[in-house]
């Protein structure tokens, strides 16, 4: 990705490699290449405040979820509650240390992790130039998110429930609709989430501030005043 100098950005098409200028795209547009019909740019609403209040609300979500209890389990007129944490706790305290680390890492560590990396690069974006490290976080957040499957969890949970309730009266904690929450708001964030935009705001390697964002007035053609 390159800028002229009138701040027109060009870029490569992704499926052809066909060089090409893209000007600003209005909300709500898409940019295509002329020669494959490759999406090449969207134009987001929001690409900042949008995604970090999504991100916030998760953060909410995702703490909620990991300090409530998932569940709560009635047999023999004895009653259990367990978290995300306190059932990998538990595993390994049965001697599945390996699954109880996998657990740990996949449902608590990389999703917290995400979330981290997300609200701290979004909120340093939201005054342009970011400093580079900006740049690295995003690069983080991108490494784990592969790692983050709390809906694999979740859907582990829900088959075990069907075949739990056979032997004993299962309710739904307050953590469960938490962590079914935080599924939808990641998915949000994803839909929402524009890196070529954070990009655009960070300082580059060499120590040049990034060309500066387009005004409304030049966006809509008309004076600002």
């Amino acid at each position: 990705m390159t800028y002229s100098q009138d701040n027109v950005e060009t870029i490569a098409c992704p499926e052809c490699d066909l060089l090409q200028r893209i000007p600003h795209i209005p909300s709500g547009g898409k940019a295509r290449c002329p020669r494959c019909g490759e999406l090449v740019g969207i134009g987001r609403r929001d690409p900042i405040d949008l995604p970090l209040a999504f991100t916030i609300t998760a953060a909410i979500a995702f703490l909620v979820a990991n300090t409530m209890p998932l569940m709560s389990l009635h047999a023999v007129g004895r009653e259990a509650q367990t978290t995300i944490i306190g059932g990998a706790h538990q595993m390994w305290l049965e001697g599945s240390q390996i699954t109880a680390a996998i657990v740990a890492f996949c449902a608590v560590l990389a999703p917290g992790f995400q979330l981290l990396f997300l609200l701290v690069v979004l909120i340093a974006v939201r005054r342009p130039p970011a400093p580079v490290w900006v740049g690295e976080m995003l690069r983080s957040a991108h490494t784990v998110a592969p790692w983050s499957m709390t809906e694999v969890m979740m859907l582990g949970i829900l088959v075990a429930l069907v075949k739990i309730a056979q032997l004993a009266k299962v309710e739904a904690g307050i953590g469960m609709f938490a962590a079914g929450a935080f599924i939808g708001l990641i998915a949000a964030i994803l839909v929402t989430f524009d890196a070529d935009e954070i990009w655009k705001r960070v300082r580059w390697a060499d120590g040049r501030d990034p060309p500066p964002l387009p005004t409304r007035g030049e966006v809509t053609g008309e004076r600002l005043r």
